[in-house]
């Protein structure tokens, strides 16, 4: 199921926020294990690389997968704006006094509001 970019970028916070508790349970462990014992802080130390690696590599998947999303809606962007401006193209081709006419009044109005803002 294809999710949106904003459902995208809520997942990939939740993660972040995920690690963050993660490495702070961590630490604190890390904290208690290395007062009692030396050989628990590097087997912590090991459960954070770990745990790093692996939120890294889903932050990495879900990126890529953002990515192609992202891509695929500025090439449909794209498309749909060139086919605006041939569009306009034909229509100021069939009827250049009307168009002529609508860029004269759409100029105007422009000048009239920013007359108006001074």
């Amino acid at each position: 199921m294809a999710h949106s970019p904003a459902e995208r970028i809520a997942d990939l916070e939740r993660l972040l926020d995920t690690l963050e508790a993660r490495v702070t349970r961590l630490n604190r462990a890390a904290a208690r294990a290395s007062a009692a014992a030396p050989d628990a802080a590097a087997r912590i130390g090991d459960a954070v690389a770990s745990a790093l690696g692996e939120i890294a590599e889903r932050f990495r998947g879900r990126t890529q997968s953002l990515r192609g999303e992202v891509s695929d809606l500025s090439d449909e962007a794209l498309r749909y704006g060139n086919d605006a401006v041939r569009r306009l193209t034909r229509e100021v081709e069939r009827k250049p006094l009307i168009a002529l006419a609508v860029a004269v009044g759409v100029g105007v109005l422009v000048a009239g509001l920013l007359a108006r803002r001074d």
